[in-house]
């Protein structure tokens, strides 16, 4: 399969889909709750419809947030898949500190190949693909991304990786909306280990892509996840150059699941 075939079109789904979300973060908006006691915006509803109206052109299944109720004797023949989170952060999305992203991933035999992560707000777009690298881009123009090649994406994008781009101290993310026990010890002992340790708060995929392009070492994510909240960073951070597995036994973080639940895992640059 030729990823970067599919890159321009998931680009243009994600970014339709934020300025969408936008429209409904500047009005007074309703706030449902799902069955999982979750918040569910109108936002959420419109970025789904998005993102599906362009990605069913391709002869490949979706599971999204918003459309997950697909039983599992029929998501394990799928082969491809694309992972969809229309609205990442719907918490920061209803307190209105702007870290929401739009998340799509392709992934093959349960590995993201290929994610999109974008950041409506600051109009921020980060791309990745095997065997393509990773790259972030500063939208300007939202009328570029339909006309342009992804060459020409490429062209107006900065390649990122792990590296540290300045002196600074050891530096872990975490969630603004989701702290845990177990991440205040995981601080404790990282503080132990190199004295200085600087704390970054985030919300939504952000945090993965922090690690990725080099302004944190780390993101323990020990607290609950689901598939559709990491699967674009994923592939983003790997094709950054970051390590993303399980927290407790160190093997990857694997997507299509029977049950759609991530197990506790860790982003790292390796610098341990």
């Amino acid at each position: 399969m030729n990823l970067q075939f599919y890159l321009l079109p998931t680009i243009i789904a994600a970014v339709e889909a934020g300025i969408a979300t936008l429209d409904v973060y500047h009005q007074d908006f309703k706030v449902e709750e799902k069955s999982d006691k979750s918040p569910l915006t109108l936002a959420d509803m419109r970025s789904h419809e998005i993102i599906t109206s362009h990605l069913t052109r391709f002869d490949i299944p979706i599971l999204s947030e918003e459309g997950k109720t697909i039983d599992y004797a029929t998501r394990k023949e799928w082969e491809y898949l694309w992972i969809v989170d229309p609205l990442d952060g719907t918490k920061e999305f209803v307190k209105r500190n702007d870290e929401f992203t739009v998340n799509i991933a392709l992934v093959h035999k349960q590995t993201p190949v290929l994610g999109v992560v974008y950041v409506p707000v600051f109009q921020r777009l980060y791309f990745a693909a095997k065997d393509f690298g990773a790259y972030r881009m500063e939208i300007e123009d939202f009328s570029d991304i339909n006309v342009a090649s992804i060459d020409q994406i490429v062209d107006r994008s900065v390649l990122i990786d792990i590296k540290p781009k300045t002196e600074r101290p050891y530096t872990i993310v975490g969630s603004r909306s989701h702290a845990t026990p177990e991440l205040e010890a995981y601080v404790a002992k990282k503080r132990e280990e190199h004295g200085t340790v600087e704390f970054i708060s985030a919300g939504s995929s952000l945090k993965i892509c922090q690690v990725a392009e080099g302004n944190a070492d780390v993101y323990p994510r020990l607290g609950p996840t689901m598939e559709w909240d990491t699967a674009a960073g994923h592939a983003i951070a790997e094709n950054a150059g970051a390590l993303v597995f399980q927290s407790d036994n160190g093997e990857p973080l694997v997507y299509n699941k029977e049950n759609l639940l991530n197990p506790w895992f860790i982003v790292s640059n390796g610098k341990h």
